[in-house]
C-alpha cells in the first residue's frame, strides 16, 4: 500500500487544511452565514432559504459538523444547528496565524 497522503505533516497543517474543506463550497458558506445572521441556532429554515433539496443541505450540515465548525441539538423531531464558538475561534487563530506569516515575508 502506499504512504498516506497526509505523512509528512503536522496537525496543525492537517486540521487547517480539514478547516478549509468547511469552507469549500458556497453552501457551506451561505449555511454559516445564515446562522451567524440569526445569532440563533436554526432547525428547519436552512431549506427555505437555500436553493439547495433538504438531502443535499443535510450533506453539508453533515461536513460542517465533521470538522466541529457547527454544533446539531436535537429538540424533538428536528435538530437545531448553531457556530461552534472554540471551533471558530480556531479557524480564525489558524488562517490568521497564516495571513500574518505572509505579511512577515513579503
Amino acid at each position: 500500500m502506499g504512504i498516506s497522503k497526509t505523512v509528512g505533516y503536522t496537525e496543525t497543517q492537517q486540521r487547517m487544511a480539514e478547516l478549509a474543506k468547511a469552507f469549500s463550497h458556497p453552501a457551506r458558506i451561505a449555511i454559516l452565514q445564515e446562522l451567524i445572521q440569526q445569532k440563533t441556532c436554526i432547525c428547519g429554515d436552512l431549506v427555505e432559504v437555500l436553493p439547495l433539496s433538504q438531502s443535499t443541505v443535510s450533506q453539508h450540515l453533515k461536513e460542517l459538523r465533521a470538522v466541529g465548525i457547527i454544533t446539531g441539538e436535537i429538540e424533538g423531531p428536528k435538530t437545531c444547528y448553531c457556530i461552534n464558538p472554540e471551533v471558530w475561534q480556531e479557524a480564525q487563530q489558524a488562517f490568521g496565524l497564516l495571513w500574518e506569516d505572509y505579511k512577515r515575508c513579503c
